[in-house]
């Protein structure tokens, strides 16, 4: 909209009669302002502020947000269908025995720089990932047993395995492994890449200011998006992100204008914004692990499993699911979310009995000792310490938690971990019974950082060879679907019997839009944004 140059205003405010002169001066003015298109711009918000927004170092789930749009990968998984789709690599073929990747790529793409993309530039960002000294937080992981990557010509690039592992593809079609110019990645390193980001997706990366803003524009000369885009090219010619991590300003920014997209809302905030014409709600499931909390094998008394089965029947799920979520989010039965991992998640999970969790505690000896209160055992106390993470509604959860486990007869202290360092570094120190973490993706290899022994973020301190043998077998298993199906099946009932988990919800992200705003789809992944098909109503 044409907005009256400040010197014009206080003539119009007052109501005076404009001289001819300034008259016709003014709609010249209007005139050439109305030739001139104004560009379409939104903002969205994020509702986490990243230590790092690299995403070949960083590990945040809300950087892809953003840069979704800024790189393209070599595959995309098609969010309709589920299969694997061309992307910068035209076809792709795999060996006999699974242990290499051959990719054929476009020969028509460049950065956003002018760089070249080809099969140079692949082997420099998959180099740039699995360099030990820059420490990759995610996307290095994803790449399993990569042993070397071979160019063998201009567009022809062969990823070389030492073993078989089905979960590459699903690795290479995520913005974490997404293709950045090697000219922008040699001239900043990984200190300062984050801020100079160029990669060869509809978006261009302009500025990011740690704490406050990112800011995208349309790249004009995009021409080679994945068949499932909408659109050819992106209409809306920026894209702001702003972070607002308190979750009570989320649903105040947007009807104020502030935001025009934003995230995570709280249940209650979710239900409003539905009910009113200015405002769509889009609930978006996230493939994964829900919210859950491991416990720890390691420590007394959770090292018993009689303990750990008596803490899951004391915990009404539905109960917290109904009182923090709303009717937005469904129950969780496993390591992994039902909505996309229905063939695996097969069995529902314990359910609650209190007084069956009271029973299992008394044949083990933990008794309620009237005068203190609390269930002894040879003079201890039934102790628990719960660590949360602050985000997700996981404090909210976690205090339900604690007076569900407090009603059977323990001591509950509930730490709230403010950010993922301090929870890192909490868990480091071993002092907890029960702790909460989860991770997103749409492949369940994801689980092995959590149960393999020696895996990332194996919190509960499992070792079983089980365990181990399976997670080996499913991950080795590339060109058979089914038998990796089974395989997991296996997996989830035997953390289920080993009781190793307490699982709450499937993850839920509740976003609204303007209803201004057309074309709002996500990722396989559930939280990226697909930038190139938003478009203003007409």
């Amino acid at each position: 909209m044409f907005t009256f140059p400040s010197i014009f205003r206080p003539l119009w405010k007052a109501g005076h009669r404009v001289p001819f002169s300034l008259a016709l001066l003014v709609g010249l003015l209007l005139s050439a302002c109305s030739s001139m298109e104004e560009p379409l711009s939104i903002v969205y918000g994020l509702t986490l502020a990243p230590s790092g927004i690299d995403p070949h170092i960083n590990a945040s789930a809300e950087l892809g947000i953003p840069l979704s749009s800024v790189y393209d990968t070599l595959i995309y998984q098609n969010p309709d269908s589920g299969e694997f789709v061309p992307g910068l690599a035209e076809k792709w073929t795999i060996s006999e025995d699974a242990k290499t990747y051959t990719f054929y790529l476009r020969q028509d793409v460049i950065f956003h720089d002018d760089t070249a993309f080809n099969a140079a530039a692949v082997k420099a960002n998959i180099d740039y990932v699995i360099n030990p000294d820059h420490l990759s937080q995610k996307a290095r992981f994803m790449l399993g047993p990569l042993e070397r990557i071979e160019v063998i010509d201009t567009f022809t690039v062969v990823f070389h395995l030492r073993e078989p592992f089905a979960p590459l593809l699903d690795s290479l079609a995520q913005v974490y492994l997404g293709m950045a110019s090697p000219s922008a990645l040699e001239e900043w390193g990984p200190g300062d890449y984050q801020f100079h980001q160029v990669g060869t997706g509809p978006y261009r990366f302009v500025e990011y200011v740690v704490n406050d803003h990112i800011t995208l524009e349309k790249n004009p000369d995009y021409a080679w998006g994945p068949e499932f885009f909408n659109n050819k090219e992106a209409q809306i010619a920026k894209v702001i992100f702003r972070f607002y991590e308190d979750s009570a300003t989320r649903s105040v920014a947007l009807e104020s204008g502030e935001v025009d997209i934003i995230g995570e809302l709280p249940p209650q905030d979710a239900q409003r914004l539905a009910a009113l014409e200015d405002f769509d709600l889009y609930p978006i499931p996230i493939p994964g692990q829900p919210l859950q909390y491991f416990f720890n094998v390691e420590v007394e008394p959770t090292n018993d499993l009689q303990v750990r089965q008596a803490l899951l029947q004391a915990v009404d799920r539905q109960f917290i699911v109904e009182t923090v979520f709303g009717a937005f989010s469904p129950v969780a039965e496993g390591p992994l979310t039902n909505d996309h991992f229905e063939d695996i998640v097969l069995d529902p999970y314990t359910s609650y009995d209190p007084e069956i969790a009271g029973e299992l505690l008394d044949e083990i000896g933990w008794v309620i000792d009237e005068d203190q209160g609390y269930r002894l055992r040879d003079g201890e106390i039934l102790a628990l310490h719960l660590i949360v993470p602050s985000w997700g509604s996981n404090p909210e959860v976690g205090q339900l938690i604690s007076a569900a486990w407090e009603n059977i007869g323990a001591q509950v202290t509930l730490e709230v971990a403010p950010g993922f360092g301090k929870l890192r570094e909490a868990q480091g120190e071993g002092n907890y019974q029960a702790i909460g973490l989860n991770f997103f993706g749409t492949d369940a290899d994801l689980l092995r950082s959590f149960y393999s022994t020696d895996g990332l973020f194996n919190w509960s301190g499992v070792q079983d060879s089980r365990v181990e043998q399976l997670l080996t077998q499913a991950s080795q298993a590339t060109l058979d679907p089914d038998r990796r199906v089974k395989l997991y099946q296996e997996l989830t009932s035997l953390i289920h019997q080993e009781a190793l988990l307490l699982p709450i919800r499937d993850y839920v992200n509740l976003v609204a839009a303007r209803s201004s705003i057309l074309g709002l789809r996500y990722s396989s992944q559930g939280w990226f944004p697909y930038l190139i098909d938003l478009q203003f109503a007409p």
